[in-house]
């Protein structure tokens, strides 16, 4: 998918949408005024009830939030990322005012502050009480509301955990406070940084500056990534960027690649069970949801179980197969490889039968079964 030219991405995914799209209007006592919003719901949003969703505030949502919007829901779909809640805030005419800053310090003030305020005491409060809003939020900001979506990470509780900055027009003091501020984190905060050759040069100047910076940061709560492109004019930028943004905010979310597959997990020095168990309590951690353990992911750690011959984990991913998929030959499966390989072919054969009841899944057939049934069988002289 990665091939697809980021333009065609986009217009694919925009048509490929067919989530909830809502338009709304919030009044603010903050901005003393109305605002409106555009909200998007995932797919599945009125048939899952018990189902939280990450929150995306897309700021410049009068001509951003369709970009994310359909980013979202195409990556979701694929399973890259999970669906997602979509809030864009109109700021036509309202964008100087919103993040207005100070010329002393850069920070928010009179129209700024309003906005800001409005943003993290009204907006995202309403959601929150009105939608099924998981813990896991991101800012999405173009030009000058890039550079206004870092005033909420300047917090020491920051309001956003992801940020994409397409293109910043940042603020003075920026370039000091963000490093400042990335290099003492507490937990886990995604950013995602991009400008193009086309940006205005004092864009260019400074977020080459702030990427310097940032990339200097030795801190594992920080995941950094920078990308400055060649051909894209500055108002196309977002369209280059939101892809790559998503995929390296939500690559623990991904099924297991065949990059991470070769890379990583062939060359674990511990249990491949292990590190798949913690992929997922990952993704529990981070973006506060359960998600299924995928039968890609049980085929991969299987995989390398049978590469590098590591045959007592079977054990293990056999019990947790069976928790996933009871009603599945997996879990008999994995727990009969694993008594074959472990020289106990009586229980190896027993399993084999146990197991042959249940649906058939990842390949794994009756008919398999019982070709490892009767293997056993001729060998053992059963």
């Amino acid at each position: 998918m990665k091939q697809i030219p980021y333009i065609l991405l986009f217009i694919l995914s925009v048509h490929f949408t067919n989530a909830q799209v809502k338009y709304e209007t919030i009044e603010s006592s903050k901005l003393g005024e109305s605002r409106e919003l555009k909200i998007q719901l995932p797919r599945g949003y009125n048939n899952n009830v018990d189902k939280n969703y990450p929150l995306f505030v897309v700021f410049d949502g009068d001509y951003l939030f369709e970009a994310v919007a359909g980013n979202v829901d195409y990556y979701s779909y694929w399973e890259d990322m999970p669906e997602s809640i979509i809030v864009g805030v109109n700021q036509i005419d309202k964008r100087f005012d919103d993040c207005m800053y100070s010329e002393q310090n850069s920070l928010p003030i009179e129209t700024g502050a309003s906005f800001f305020e409005f943003i993290g005491m009204e907006l995202i409060p309403y959601i929150e009480k009105t939608y099924r809003t998981a813990n896991f939020k991101v800012a999405v900001g173009h030009g000058e509301t890039a550079n206004f979506i870092n005033y909420f990470l300047l917090k020491p509780k920051p309001v956003f955990q992801g940020y994409i900055a397409v293109s910043p027009e940042l603020a003075p003091n920026m370039i000091d406070y963000l490093p400042e501020q990335l290099s003492k984190l507490e937990s886990k905060i995604f950013y995602y940084l991009a400008n193009t050759k086309n940006d205005p040069s004092s864009i260019k100047k400074m977020t080459d500056a702030l990427n310097k910076d940032i990339a200097a940061i030795d801190n594992e709560n920080l995941s950094y990534n920078f990308e400055s492109f060649e051909k894209p004019s500055h108002y196309s930028a977002p369209l280059h960027g939101l892809p790559n943004a998503i995929e390296n905010i939500f690559k623990v979310f991904q099924p297991i690649s065949k990059k991470e597959y070769k890379e990583i997990i062939l060359e674990l020095e511990y249990s491949p069970v292990t590190y798949l168990v913690e992929k997922y309590q990952a993704i529990n951690d981070l973006f506060g949801l359960e998600k299924k353990i995928l039968i890609n992911d049980f085929k991969a750690i299987s995989a390398a179980i049978e590469k590098t011959e590591q045959f007592e984990y079977y054990e293990e991913l056999g019990k947790i197969a069976r928790d996933e998929y009871p009603k599945t030959l997996l879990g008999g499966y994995y727990l009969a490889r694993f008594y074959e390989e472990m020289g106990e072919p009586k229980k190896a054969m027993r399993t084999y039968q146990t197991a042959y009841t249940l649906k058939e899944i990842a390949g794994i057939t009756k008919d398999l079964l019982i070709e490892k049934v009767d293997l056993i069988k001729e060998d053992f002289g059963y």
